[in-house]
C-alpha cells in the first residue's frame, strides 16, 4: 500500500545538504531581523544597604515595539505595546520596583545547533 502524501505543504528540504553562501545569507537575515531580549529585574528596598533584586521575567520586544513577556514561574504571559509597561506591570506592589535590564544585541548566528551553543 502506498504512503499517504505528506500534510505539509513545505518541501522536506532541513536533510539536504546547505550552501555555505546561503547558510551565511540565512544567518545575516536572522541577526537583521532578531528581537532584542531583557529582563524584567523586581528590586525590593531599592537606595538602602539591604536591597534586594531578582528576575521576574523575561522577554523580547521587535523592531516596532511589541513586546511578549513571560514570567520566571512560566504562569505570566503578557503581549504589551512596549518593555516599558512590562516593568510597570512588575512594579504594582508597595515596596518593589522594576527596571529593564537589556541584553546585548545579538552578534553572531548559526545554523549547526552545536556551534550557535
Amino acid at each position: 500500500m502506498p504512503a499517504a502524501p505528506s500534510q505539509n505543504s513545505f518541501p522536506n528540504t532541513l536533510a539536504q545538504a546547505a550552501d555555505p553562501a546561503f547558510d551565511r545569507e540565512l544567518c545575516g537575515l536572522v541577526l537583521d531581523t532578531a528581537p532584542r531580549l531583557f529582563a524584567v529585574v523586581q528590586v525590593c528596598d531599592e537606595g538602602r544597604a539591604d536591597a534586594g533584586g531578582w528576575v521576574a521575567a523575561w522577554g523580547f520586544a521587535d523592531a516596532a515595539g511589541s513586546t511578549h513577556v513571560i514570567g520566571v514561574d512560566g504562569r505570566t504571559r503578557l503581549t504589551l505595546p512596549s518593555p516599558e509597561r512590562a516593568a510597570h506591570h512588575f512594579s504594582r506592589r508597595p515596596g518593589i520596583t522594576a527596571r529593564l535590564v537589556w541584553l546585548s544585541p545579538p552578534t553572531a548566528a548559526a545554523t549547526d545547533r552545536a556551534e550557535a551553543a
